[in-house]
């Protein structure tokens, strides 16, 4: 299954997120199909980017956002 998830990049304690597309197989930092925006927590409000076309055009072909994405992609305005 084909899953819209956060991958996580950043040093420790100071985390930093890519909202990618990658089959549900795959860990979590692994491979994925594409990357479809970023999420930034530490900034003050935190920073988000989401490429909405691409994401309507994911879950249109079936993808599945995780919670925590969903979450996000309402707050931005793209579900």
């Amino acid at each position: 299954m084909v899953k819209i998830r956060l991958r996580r990049m950043g040093a420790k304690k100071a985390p930093f997120y890519r909202i990618v597309v990658a089959d549900s197989r795959f860990p979590r930092d692994g491979r994925f199909i594409e990357e479809i925006g970023t999420y930034n927590p530490l900034t003050n409000p935190s920073e988000l980017k989401v490429d909405a076309e691409k994401a309507q055009q994911w879950i249109k072909d079936g993808a599945q956002p995780t919670d925590t994405v969903r979450a996000l992609l309402k707050k931005a305005g793209v579900l």
